[in-house]
């Protein structure tokens, strides 16, 4: 079993379709599962979970269509509005499709780092527990000790990390204060059990043509503080196109998991995407 936990589409004449932009020339066109279909293909992945990219409902709906037509999606990560009187029943709504998996609030881009802690949340909170949704948390570092207090108010909401929370890369390696900084709050956010980690969009944070020498500290910190089985394998595709390619971040990850026990490597691979998604193949 080997999952991609982490891809998008895209179709740019959708009017909720606001990102890319032309300034992101290498991903300014649509991008559809017949697109990413060869890549998995010659990786040996067999499923993906496709996130939301978008805040609005309408593309969520639109990315369900999506699912629906490629086998290869195991489940969606959708966007509801956490502040709308009608976000119980949205939710409710989109849980009745199969492939429906979580939610995906674009925190990196709210003014308040705060906000997700407002008490007026509860309810939508109560909900994902009670329909056995996923909270993914697109978050920046200075996110992470706000998204420990929301680990510890819902001690059994599934809390996802994106990205591992977009760590300062190519500002320096492991001796460089963004590394401390990003490191120390991570380990303190891993000792809460409810919390995983994506392993994706990493080559996006780091400078051009950086390989695994530069981005190994930021993955065995992740390794050492969250443990195979509450880490999982992305590819943030076709965002990764901006940085890199399909097959290079696949081979990076392979030669980094090479030291690594056979089982650890499987859960990374897909095993903890499988059971956090609660996807059965």
């Amino acid at each position: 079993m080997k999952i991609d936990a982490h891809q998008h589409v895209w179709q740019l004449s959708q009017p909720f379709c606001n990102w890319p932009t032309s300034v992101e020339a290498a991903i300014y066109r649509d991008f559809q599962p017949a697109d990413l279909a060869p890549l998995l293909a010659e990786q040996g992945v067999t499923g993906t979970i496709l996130v939301q990219a978008a805040p609005a409902l309408a593309e969520t709906k639109y990315i369900l269509g999506v699912a629906d037509k490629a086998s290869f999606v195991c489940g969606v990560v959708g966007w509801v509005d956490m502040e709308s009187d009608a976000a119980i029943e949205d939710l409710k709504s989109l849980a009745a499709h199969p492939k429906f998996r979580g939610i995906r609030p674009m925190l990196q881009s709210i003014d308040d780092p705060l906000w997700v802690l407002e008490p007026r949340f509860d309810p939508v909170f109560r909900t994902l527990i009670d329909l056995d949704l996923t909270f993914d948390a697109l978050i920046l570092p200075h996110h992470v000790q706000v998204i420990r207090e929301l680990a510890r108010r819902y001690p059994v909401l599934t809390i996802i990390i994106d990205h591992a929370a977009k760590p300062p890369i190519r500002a320096g390696g492991a001796a460089s204060s963004g590394f401390a900084s990003w490191s120390r709050d991570m380990a303190r956010l891993a000792l809460e059990a409810n919390v995983a980690c994506k392993i994706s969009g990493l080559f996006t944070e780091a400078r051009a043509g950086a390989g695994l020498s530069e981005l190994r500290p930021w993955l065995n910190h992740l390794f050492e503080k969250f443990g195979s089985a509450r880490l999982m394998w992305g590819s943030d595709w076709p965002v990764l196109n901006l940085a890199s390619d399909y097959a290079s971040w696949h081979m990076l990850c392979e030669n980094w998991l090479l030291d690594k026990a056979p089982t650890d490597a499987k859960n990374i691979w897909g095993v903890t995407a499988a059971r956090l998604y609660r996807i059965i193949e």
